[in-house]
């Protein structure tokens, strides 16, 4: 796995999210009292920013219509909908955020192939 550090720890305060850009994906990291998690940063429903979002366990809102998504798997919980966003491996190295989006990548290299 390919790791890219991000920022430090303290960088992003406990149940809040902030947006990062990293080979062309946006991404929201979120600080939740069990650690850090990351997904794409805009919901499937018109493009929300995700990281401006309100947390609640391992959930987060979209602050434009309110869809609740799972910081875990992506998947939209609310509305039942048929919809999701990537989610991204996270780590904390020498108290420091680590993102691999590798996996994202080759998902998508798949798909493109398959088409």
């Amino acid at each position: 796995m390919q790791w890219i550090k991000i920022t430090p720890t303290s960088s992003i305060p406990l149940r809040e999210g902030r947006p990062v850009t990293i080979a062309g994906r946006d991404i929201a990291i979120f600080h939740l009292p069990t650690g850090f998690m990351a997904i794409e940063n805009a919901c499937p429903h018109s493009g929300g920013p995700l990281c401006d979002g309100i947390t609640s366990g391992t959930k987060v809102a979209c602050p434009l219509h309110g869809w609740k998504i799972c910081l875990e798997t992506g998947k939209v919980e609310r509305p039942n909908v048929d919809a999701s966003v990537q989610t991204y491996p996270v780590r904390v190295h020498d108290g420091i955020i680590e993102l691999n989006i590798a996996p994202a990548l080759a998902a998508r290299e798949l798909k493109e192939c398959a088409a």
